[in-house]
């Protein structure tokens, strides 16, 4: 059986050369044999099966085909003319199965307004934007990731969460802004992740993530999904801030590599910012200290 993507298109599928998987992958309504049809196509590597579930209607199933032993699968489906909600039921090759929103069914994570702000430079919440964030898309809850590589023939997100293998996390440019973004239902808090980066010149980087909001202790380099809990109670600095221009006062910067401050002898490891924060501002208050500047 042959799909509805060309040879030369599904091969560079295969070997990870798309800036628009979304574009192939997922579902899409099209003509058919002059028909109106939606079809569906999936590439997961460590499928044996795969079956397509209408969230709406759960009893109605169709069977995907392996059109690549890569584990490339297609379905066309005549009875259905418009897109809808749907779930991949899959098989694995030694029996395992699971049931997930497929993540090329989702629009961008990332607003176009965000890109056009991130592009020119006045973007200054990015760090809310960019990375991992925990969020509900179209109703379903998973994680955004989004990396800048502009120069990047291809990014995909690896993690706990497929088996580390960048087939099934291909990412999608967006437009000329350099953003690769993709969202993934069911990533949970603390899993690990990292982008692998294929240059056009053929090299492969696996990186973390330079906005990771968790990383692993060295010499472990894997980025981990999470999301803040801390509640801020510097109320009354702010408010100071508001009401006094800082520039009309005094200030003696203390310059500091947190590293080099003081390290832990006796347990072989440096302080956590905690434990240098009980030790490093009792001494810049006591030495009159405005501000500290962290290198």
């Amino acid at each position: 059986m042959l799909s509805t993507v060309s040879l030369t298109v599904l091969q560079q599928l295969l070997n990870l050369e798309i800036s628009d998987p979304h574009g192939i992958l997922g579902m899409h309504e099209m003509e058919h044999k002059n028909k109106p049809v939606v079809v569906v196509r999936a590439f997961i590597p460590q499928a044996r099966e795969i079956n397509v579930i209408d969230e709406k209607y759960p009893t109605r199933i169709y069977p995907m085909t392996k059109l690549h032993e890569e584990g490339f699968f297609e379905v066309i489906i005549p009875t259905r003319k418009k897109w809808f909600m749907y779930k991949l039921d899959v098989v694995g090759i030694y029996g395992e199965t699971w049931t997930t929103y497929d993540s090329y069914s989702f629009e961008p994570s990332i607003s176009e307004l965000d890109r056009h702000l991130f592009g020119e430079g006045t973007h200054y919440e990015i760090y809310k934007k960019m990375g991992a964030s925990i969020k509900e898309l179209q109703g379903v809850s998973g994680v955004g990731f989004t990396v800048w590589a502009p120069n990047a023939q291809s990014v995909g997100v690896i993690g706990n969460f497929n088996c580390w293998d960048e087939r099934r996390g291909q990412m999608r440019l967006l437009g000329s802004s350099g953003i690769w973004e993709i969202f993934v239902p069911d990533v949970k808090e603390l899993d690990h992740y990292k982008y692998k980066i294929r240059t056009h010149d053929g090299q492969v980087f696996e990186k973390s993530d330079p906005y990771a909001k968790f990383s692993e202790l060295r010499p472990s380099t894997s980025s981990l999904v999470f999301e803040t809990k801390h509640e801020w109670e510097d109320g009354e600095w702010l408010e100071n801030r508001r009401t006094n221009y800082p520039l009309d006062g005094a200030m003696n910067i203390y310059e500091v590599h947190l590293g080099s401050l003081k390290f832990n002898e006796e347990e072989n490891r440096f302080y956590s910012y905690i434990e240098l924060a009980d030790m490093l501002i009792p001494y810049v208050k006591e030495m009159n200290y405005t501000h500290i500047e962290l290198l």
